[in-house]
């Protein structure tokens, strides 16, 4: 069934927004998964329970943590768990902190994180619009304490777009993360329903470009959903954006509503289109795509992936030394 609704920009502008959204969500059987399990699932688990360190792995209820965890892998959410946008496709809180940060947080996660045995951490955040930073300064923090205590895990930031402002993005990018993630979500067209009114496609992008050419050596990653309303050439179009902004790596995955409060899924995307996906976009020159129903934005696939090409400029650097 087809349904129109207003979306409205920042600047007033009111549009509409034509979706088509199923009322059956029941769930196909190619996104089962197992219940989570495994000496390295529960090692992390009781070590982030007695740390009392959010992770989006749980807050944000990704079908893969049992599998990433497993691996080695991790998502650790900073800055509290309130958000102050309130997308309609996140399970995460919505609020006001009122400037509220732990100033401890960045010591006290990278100490806990180093002794976790990770190979590969992501560092992520909610946005933080209450802050003049944006909290960029305090995850920066985080990534340079965790470099120094442990030189060998490999750091992923996945952080907002920080309202636009370049000072804040070059912050994290100097903090010398390997992988710089900033998520365009969804095709620019549904963007303004879908995202938070403070969010903008084309200033997601623009962070992504700054990130990249600060730091042309080092990874820029985004994500996007489907399942949302979009069409399978918009995708295309997104991921051609991406590729032009200088994003090495993306992610692509089924949207799951978490909550009846949240938007409708419109369709659920078979395997075979996933695949078309990642085969379009390797050809359009993207350095790697992770496309499945179950691939989120922190997947371990693509974290493999950079785990591959740094162990190879190591090695490249250990034969030229």
């Amino acid at each position: 069934m087809d349904h129109e609704v207003e979306a409205s920009r920042a600047s007033g502008e009111t549009r509409r927004v034509r979706l088509n959204v199923v009322h059956q969500e029941r769930k196909p059987n190619w996104l089962k998964v197992k219940a989570p399990g495994g000496e390295n699932y529960v090692r992390i688990k009781e070590t982030l329970r007695k740390l009392d360190l959010y992770t989006v792995c749980e807050e944000a209820r990704c079908p893969n943590v049992g599998e990433c965890w497993s691996s080695g892998t991790a998502t650790v959410m900073l800055l509290g768990h309130t958000c102050t946008r309130g997308c309609r496709f996140c399970a995460v809180q919505t609020g006001n902190p009122r400037g509220f940060v732990d100033p401890r947080e960045p010591e006290n996660v990278a100490q806990a994180i180093a002794t976790m045995k990770l190979k590969y951490v992501v560092l992520t955040m909610v946005d933080r619009d209450d802050l003049l930073d944006g909290g960029a300064s305090h995850m920066a923090r985080t990534v340079t304490l965790l470099r120094e205590l442990d030189p060998e895990l490999l750091v992923e930031t996945l952080v907002g777009d920080f309202g636009g402002r370049k000072r804040d993005v070059l912050t994290m990018v100097d903090a010398a993360p390997h992988v710089y993630a900033h998520n365009i979500e969804v095709p620019r067209r549904l963007t303004p329903f879908i995202r938070d009114g403070r969010c903008d496609y084309d200033l997601s992008l623009e962070t992504l470009r700054v990130a990249k050419e600060r730091a042309p050596s080092r990874y820029t990653k985004s994500s996007i959903m489907v399942g949302m309303g979009e069409t399978d050439e918009e995708v295309l179009e997104t991921l051609q954006d991406l590729k032009d902004a200088g994003v090495d790596l993306v992610t692509i995955g089924q949207y799951l509503r978490p909550t009846p409060k949240h938007a409708a899924v419109a369709r659920f995307v078979e395997p075979a289109q996933f695949a078309l996906y990642e085969k379009e976009g390797l050809a359009m020159g993207l350095k790697f795509v992770a496309s499945g129903p179950l691939v989120r934005s922190s997947y371990h696939a693509a974290e493999g992936f950079v785990m591959a090409l740094e162990r190879e400029a190591r090695a490249r650097e250990v034969g030229d030394a």
